[in-house]
């Protein structure tokens, strides 16, 4: 079984399809490329983990994720985690299916799921890194602060996805949200900073086109490292456009740095993100790179 696509059916805009209309996608595309495969839909979240790792474990070599960047990031950890063993692992194809698609708009996938599906099986791999950040993996952007709040506040309470949520749920932080204060070890050296985001990208956007690192590469072996300190309401929203013209880390009070690991400390347990997904962490979070982490077809 060379393939297995795995296949979100309720991420991203409704207008971009559904399980059984993407799943019938996928085989129609299969097939005219002559291609033996399997098509899976997730139920649950987790459930593109484990599909992953059944994928893997059958012999798969090409394992499709159809989805967003929480998707994505699902069956990613999985080849790794798969890799970890010295097992083989079969290499990752992308097909964009999410609200920001930040990974894939990174590496250039096309947005039509045939076309995304046939470049996944006939690109030739690559190698690109992965981050970690209090033990969870992520690959494209990983953060606490004002992100991971807009990211915990859409994925609990906000219905149908797309950018104007985002848009509503980060302009309600930005107004209300209270920078925290952070002390930060990077490479021996400690600074102490109040940031509204403290960000690790491995590359450079969270999706919609807004670049949080304008300089990062997924493939360089370091993540790059953003803080954004509070400038106040007006102060913060002079930088917004900055964020989808790429030139934020030229912006007054935003710190960039290229590392390959560091400590963040808060007074109290921090709320972080990984591709976009919220998690509960404690007072102190360990980040680090995983250069050569995943083989992915893109």
């Amino acid at each position: 079984m060379p393939v297995v696509i795995i296949i979100n059916p309720a991420s991203g805009p409704a207008r971009r399809g559904r399980g059984d209309e993407r799943a019938a996608v996928a085989k129609r595309t299969l097939d005219r490329l002559n291609v033996a495969g399997e098509v899976c839909l997730t139920e649950r979240g987790g459930h593109a983990h484990e599909l992953a790792l059944d994928a893997a474990e059958s012999g798969a070599e090409l394992v499709i994720a159809w989805g967003g960047d929480g998707t994505i990031n699902e069956v990613a950890r999985a080849l790794v985690q798969r890799g970890e063993g010295g097992a083989p692992r079969p290499d990752l194809g992308i097909v964009p299916g999410g609200s920001g698609n930040g990974l894939a708009r990174e590496l250039r996938i096309p947005f039509n799921p045939s076309l995304a599906i046939e470049r996944a099986v006939r690109t030739p791999a690559r190698i690109i890194d992965a981050g970690e950040l209090g033990e969870h993996l992520f690959f494209n952007v990983a953060g606490v602060g004002l992100d991971a709040h807009v990211a915990a506040l859409v994925s609990t309470r906000v219905r149908h996805r797309g950018l104007l949520p985002y848009i509503k749920a980060s302009f309600g932080d930005l107004v209300h949200y209270t920078a925290a204060d952070y002390t930060i070890d990077i490479d021996g050296t400690r600074e102490q900073t109040t940031a509204l985001v403290v960000a690790l990208a491995n590359s450079r956007q969270y999706g919609f086109g807004a670049q949080i690192a304008p300089a990062a590469l997924p493939d360089d072996g370091f993540l790059d490292f953003v803080a954004i300190e509070d400038r106040r309401f007006v102060g913060n929203m002079v930088r917004v456009p900055s964020l989808f013209l790429g030139r934020l880390n030229r912006q007054p009070g935003v710190r960039t740095a290229r590392i390959r690991g560091l400590t963040i400390r808060s007074r109290s347990p921090m709320l972080f993100h990984v591709d976009g997904e919220a998690v509960q962490g404690s007072d102190t979070l360990i980040a680090r790179v995983r250069p050569n982490a995943l083989r992915l077809r893109a």
